[in-house]
């Protein structure tokens, strides 16, 4: 009899204790915890990481207090066999259920890439290897691929001008390749099909829309003289004028290895096809990536019989219809803006 009490005691000991241990997990399953000082954490979790291999790699950094009671939440939630790999980012107290929750959603933490209107290929291929994702021949590589555009522009060499400059988040370890065609995949959305249809109406191909919106995006930041640079080519296009754009003989000088950051008059007679003050007409392609406005102002120039402009100096520029007022505006803000500037004070 002593004996039975005694197991029924032992009995009831043990369900206390493991209920108390119980209710220690129940607790630290739904208690938010960080153990890391720093602003933030980041983990990156291998492919074929199982939840044990997970919770380790969380408790050793402090994101979870410890990998057993990760397990035991993976196992409870059901979801130990959902959770992704990547690159995550903690920052704030989490419980491990909200940790579960992340990494089954697949919430990695994604690093922001931003292209500028106006670069050229290699001057991307430089940020998308300044900014660590990879090295810019393998950026270089990957525009190379014009297959990407070949039902917009089949004559394309390259990708020159149809790489979206924008702002992309990028998980960790997104390759050029895989940049290159979100790239080109947000072109291919914002260039709608009203877009392409003004443009064919305008007898103009999208080859053509692109290289001309390249030039506008050159020649001003401003929004409201891109329509005016716009009309300014269109209007040269019409009758024969060359195009006589600097960015051109920039672009092309670039290309040869040759450009030094000044451009000068003998360069002007640099012999390449992109060199519009020899060849007329548009360049053979775009010489840099256009954003939106810029495509939008190549279709829809303003309607103005422009055929000149020249820089004040100031970002702006001054246009003119005739020869005669584009060398007056040339005399008021070249030649004597320059010669003031020369004068001792």
């Amino acid at each position: 009899m002593k004996l039975l009490k005694g197991l029924a005691a032992l009995a009831v000991v043990l369900l206390l204790a493991a209920a108390g241990v119980a209710w220690t997990m129940y607790e630290r399953i739904r208690e938010p915890y960080r153990g890391f000082d720093a602003i933030e954490q980041l983990v990156e979790i291998p492919p074929g990481a199982g939840a044990a291999s997970i919770g380790a790699r969380l408790s050793a950094v402090g994101v979870v207090r410890d990998a057993t009671t990760f397990r035991i939440a993976a196992w409870l939630s059901g979801r130990s066999r959902d959770l992704r790999a990547g690159e995550y980012r903690f920052d704030r107290p989490l419980t491990p259920l909200d940790v579960i929750d992340r990494l089954a959603r697949g919430d990695v933490y994604r690093r922001l890439i931003t292209f500028r209107e106006g670069l050229t290929i290699p001057e991307m291929a430089v940020v998308f290897e300044e900014r660590g994702f990879g090295t810019a021949e393998a950026f270089e590589r990957a525009a190379a691929n014009a297959t990407l555009v070949a039902d917009l522009d089949p004559a394309a060499p390259d990708l020159e001008g149809y790489l979206f400059p924008e702002t992309y988040a990028l998980a960790r370890g997104t390759s050029a390749d895989e940049l290159v065609s979100q790239m080109v995949g947000l072109f291919n959305r914002l260039y709608t099909p009203e877009l392409r249809a003004e443009a064919a109406a305008a007898g103009l191909s999208t080859h053509e829309v692109v290289t001309l919106a390249s030039l506008v995006e050159k020649e001003t930041a401003r929004a409201e003289e891109r329509p005016l640079v716009a009309a300014v080519y269109r209007n040269r296009l019409k009758i024969g004028m060359g195009m006589q754009a600097d960015p051109t003989v920039i672009f092309a000088l670039q290309r040869a290895g040759r450009y030094d950051g000044n451009l000068t008059r003998a360069d002007l007679q640099f012999d390449s096809p992109y060199n519009t003050y020899r060849y007329a007409g548009l360049p053979p392609g775009p010489i840099a990536a256009p954003g939106l406005a810029s495509l939008e102002a190549a279709i829809r120039p303003a309607p103005v019989r422009h055929l000149y402009f020249v820089s004040r100096n100031d970002g702006s520029h001054v246009f003119a219809d005739t020869l005669t007022e584009h060398n007056r505006n040339v005399r008021e803000w070249q030649v004597r803006y320059f010669r003031e500037r020369r004068q001792p004070r």
